[in-house]
């Protein structure tokens, strides 16, 4: 190259590659090449910006730390295309080692006389020095750097005139990140055909980012200009770190760049389509982000990053993001307004217009994609007062609280265990929730998922096993729900379809205002599913029973054996004088298979093989026996069966991996211990038969495919890998619906799922005074969540029948009460496991309906209870400091 000094086929190589700056907008790199050369002048210079202030961004420190001389000869290339006879690197000083590598990199390319003086025995001469900067974020713009490297402050100037034509010290100067100078000397020895034909059309060649966040695999990765954002999240980077975590968005280009959604990774990677869809390439970082990630804080991070690393020198960017950044802290604090909401976008598009440098006019990208994409993030912070990723503290609370969907105040009930104040913890416990033993037995538990122990790197507090303790040892006869209306003769009356969770909760609250219940049960005895669904081996019958016959007071009539649709209609339920409609008839219908030989003798549906047993004794399972299914109602049937005397053995399939059941992990791994076969990434294709009875069924082996909307891998038949199973029994639970197709006849719109459809926040549904809940509503769910709709009805039925407005402004759930701390020291702390609670022997399982978990110890409860990182006190311990004040008339001391 130097020897045919031919500087203008260099510039025209570098052009017809198609090689873009690759630290921020991707200018055409050529093309600001051949201006500089243009320029006059005889005094020119190259420029490395190894500035990357972007936080967590490693990729220019890596490639000066082990390629140093790919920047150096990119650099002398560079230099001699332009006509440049110095070079400055301008790298900050948090890069010590980079700093010594490349320092070391000059002056052995200076020993080897690749540069210096008449580089290689040419005219050309060329020499590189290092310029330290002090890490402010704004210098890596480029008049920024080249104000910080000739001395300044480093602030932005107005452009024109561009640095190629006056640059650092008044000279043509081109700047260039590190990753587009390591990329010249190769382009130059393989040709622009060879660069341009990698990447999309109009970004050529790979692009290195840094990928990084809630994801299984870090760390660097180069891939072809326009890869898919799904490709480099899932593929190459594992997908979700956690396991039951959902990936959600992926933030892109540094603090100045965009969050794009889960929706969006269809999105090719590179310069056009990241800037059309809200974000930017920038210098390559990329933040993979989960459902534990709130975006409304992340906006706040990032902003408030750039609002700290503005220069200052212009009025839109030093005030328009310090405003912003003002209004997101309101909003995460749970003080927001809805107007706040249109305010900030106004401010972002201030901002970016009117901003004099890059930073400023790329700052307010974090707010504007993520309420493009995340709006209802921003609405939920300030209509409803929640933070569903549980991160803005002051609408979260105690996590644990705020993670029950009825509100339990789980952080005061493990208070008062800690302290050996059992009485106070059952109250605690039952003022939120009126099936305590229920929940201490089959709640999903999504106080443990949130609680700080288990998400700061410990393991969470054991606070179902803590409440099943709680809910053994204290007579319920200890606690009276308070009565806000005596009944009265002519208290209006309520009619409420289906006595599960739902129904029944909904029914106590509106006997407690004083209304008069009647609740209408389609079978035998009330309970719904915990009844008819849940086994007595995890749910023990007599203490269920119980539980349920305590809400039933003189208020509330059950009417059993009397099923909506068949013995009654909601226009009959008002023609017997109630005032308002309660539909909470669960989910009892099992979808079907679709496959040959479904309704063959041997097969059953998983609700009527459950419903059979726990209702009316009926063993139908023997022999060998296949359960379809990975949810709770398929291994509960599994294990049902596998007790049923005649079962031979018990096998599950389903079709994707082990790691992807919906079921509880603890059941599923209670099902392996007692026998039951699991068999995964398999899909039925259709059931043998012999005279009209079942005698196997084959299945199809599965691989994983793409990634779907549930953030799993769809499981993809492989063709040619069909095996039949032989079967005496096989029980299908692949998803249960309500069993409605009644409805819409009686006035109540249905959704396309076949659940009825309501007003999420009011549950009322089209019809005048009907209101519905629990998994008629959802299709099945969760016990605490069908609970936690009782409770919401309740509310609203109440306020419809006094003629009040449904919906009420939110308040945060916050901790209120103060309970004395009882805590393990630091050093018991770190030598203290989670307390796992005790269970029946495989052998004694196998052969009884005897419930298998038992209640923890006197001495294991204490020490749980005292593992308690207590996050309540960040909010009562000042409030009770401040009482104390009062109380004895001093002032209270107020901390900086």
């Amino acid at each position: 190259m130097l020897r045919e000094n031919d500087p203008e086929s260099v510039i025209q190589t570098i052009t017809e590659s198609g090689l873009r700056g690759r630290g921020g907008a991707g200018f055409p790199t050529g093309r600001k090449w051949a201006s500089a050369r243009s320029a006059p002048g005889d005094e020119k210079y190259v420029f490395v910006n190894a500035d990357e202030g972007d936080p967590g961004a490693f990729m220019d420190r890596s490639v000066l730390e082990s390629d140093p001389h790919a920047v150096l000869e990119g650099m002398t290339i560079g230099a001699f295309a332009i006509g440049a006879a110095r070079g400055i690197l301008y790298i900050r000083a948090e890069y010590p080692l980079a700093i010594q590598t490349m320092q070391h990199a000059i002056e052995q390319a200076r020993q080897y006389g690749f540069q210096g003086d008449n580089i290689l025995g040419t005219p050309f001469s060329f020499d590189v020095s290092i310029k330290i900067g002090a890490g402010a974020f704004v210098c890596g713009e480029e008049t920024a750097l080249i104000a910080s490297a000739e001395g300044g402050i480093g602030e932005p100037r107005p452009r024109p005139p561009y640095p190629s034509q006056e640059g650092y010290m008044g000279k043509p100067t081109v700047i260039n990140n590190v990753k587009t100078w390591s990329a010249v000397a190769p382009i130059v020895r393989n040709g622009a055909e060879w660069f341009a034909g990698i990447g999309s059309e109009e970004s050529k060649g790979t692009a290195v980012f840094c990928i990084t966040g809630a994801i299984r695999n870090t760390g660097l990765i180069e891939v072809p200009m326009g890869t898919r954002l799904e490709d480099i999240v899932f593929d190459i980077g594992g997908g979700a770190e956690e396991l039951g975590r959902k990936i959600k968005a992926v933030q892109t280009g540094g603090p100045s760049g965009g969050c794009l959604p889960r929706s969006r990774f269809d999105l090719a990677a590179d310069y056009e389509h990241l800037t059309e869809a809200g974000a930017m390439m920038g210098s390559g970082g990329m933040i993979v982000l989960d459902d534990t990630t709130c975006m409304v804080d992340l906006a706040k991070f990032f902003l408030g990053f750039t609002m700290d690393e503005s220069c200052g020198k212009c009025t839109p960017c030093r005030e328009g993001t310090r405003r912003m950044h003002g209004l997101l802290e309101k909003i995460t604090r749970g003080e927001g307004e809805e107007a706040d909401i249109d305010l900030l976008q106004e401010l972002a598009t201030y901002v970016k217009d009117a901003s004099l440098c890059g930073l400023g006019i790329t700052a307010p990208n974090p707010v504007i994609s993520t309420l493009n994409y995340f709006r209802d993030e921003y609405e939920r912070h300030i209509i409803d007062k929640r933070c569903d990723a549980f991160v803005c503290s002051e609408l979260v609370g105690a996590p644990c609280q705020s993670a029950c969907p009825l509100g339990t105040e789980a952080w005061r009930y493990v208070a008062h265990i800690a302290r050996g104040e059992y009485e106070d913890a059952y109250h605690a416990i039952r003022e939120a929730n009126p099936f305590p033993s229920v929940c201490a037995r089959v709640c999903d538990h999504p106080c443990e998922k949130r609680c700080r122990s288990g998400t700061t790197g410990g393991q969470a507090i054991a606070i179902r096993a803590l409440k099943r303790f709680t809910t053994d040892r204290v007579d319920p006869l200890t606690y009276r729900p308070e009565r806000t209306a005596e009944w009265a003769a002519d208290a209006p009356s309520v009619a409420v379809v289906g006595s599960g969770p739902a129904g029944l909760t909904a029914a106590h609250y509106l006997s407690l205002k004083g209304y008069e219940i009647t609740v209408l049960e389609a079978d035998a005895e009330p309970g719904g599913m915990l009844v008819s669904g849940i086994p007595s081996y995890r749910l023990p019958r007599e203490q269920l029973r119980k539980e349920i016959g305590s809400l039933i007071d003189e208020n509330v009539t059950v009417r059993c054996n009397t099923a909506l649709g068949r013995d009654v209609t909601i226009d009959g339920l008002f023609e017997e004088g109630h005032e308002a409609v309660f539909l909470a008839m669960g989910a009892h219908k099992s979808r079907r298979l679709n496959v040959e030989g479904e309704d063959l003798d041997g097969v059953y549906p998983a609700v009527q093989f459950l419903k059979a047993f726990n209702l009316r004794g009926e063993v139908l399972a023997c022999g060998r026996v296949g359960v379809v299914g990975g949810g709770d109602s398929a291994i509960d049937a599994a294990r049902v069966a596998l007790r049923q005397e005649g079962v031979e053995g018990v096998t599950v399939f389903y079709r994707r991996t082990r790691e992807e059941m919906p079921a509880l992990k603890e059941e599923i791994e209670a099902a392996v211990q007692e026998g039951i076969e699991l068999r995964t990434l398999v899909s039925p294709t259709r059931i043998l038969s012999e005279g009209g009875r079942l005698t196997g069924f084959e299945c199809i082996k599965n691989e994983p495919g793409e990634i779907d909307a549930s953030g799993r891998r769809t499981p993809v038949p492989v063709p040619g890998t069909e095996e039949a199973f032989p079967l005496d029994n096989l029980i299908v639970t692949i998803g249960d619906v309500p069993d409605i197709d009644y409805i819409t006849d009686m006035g109540i719109e249905a959704t396309e799922w076949g659940t009825v459809r309501i007003d999420e926040n009011t549950l009322a549904t089209n019809r005048p005074g009907v209101f519905a809940g629990g998994d008629v509503v959802t299709g099945p769910n969760t016990v605490v969540d069908a609970i936690a709709a009782g409770k919401t009805a309740a509310v609203m039925i109440d306020r419809f029948l006094r003629g009040e407005i449904l919906r009420q402004p939110a308040v945060a759930r916050l901790p209120e009460v103060y309970v004395e701390p009882a805590m393990l020291s630091d050093e018991e702390l770190s030598e203290t496991d989670r307390a796992e609670s005790p269970t029946l022997s495989v052998e004694a399982r196998r052969q009884s309906f005897d419930e298998v978990e038992m209640a923890l110890s006197v001495e294991d409860v204490t020490r749980e209870a005292r593992r308690c990182l207590r996050c309540d006190l960040e909010f009562t311990e000042t409030k009770e400091d401040e009482e104390e004040h009062v109380a004895t008339n001093e002032e209270p001391v107020l901390s900086n």
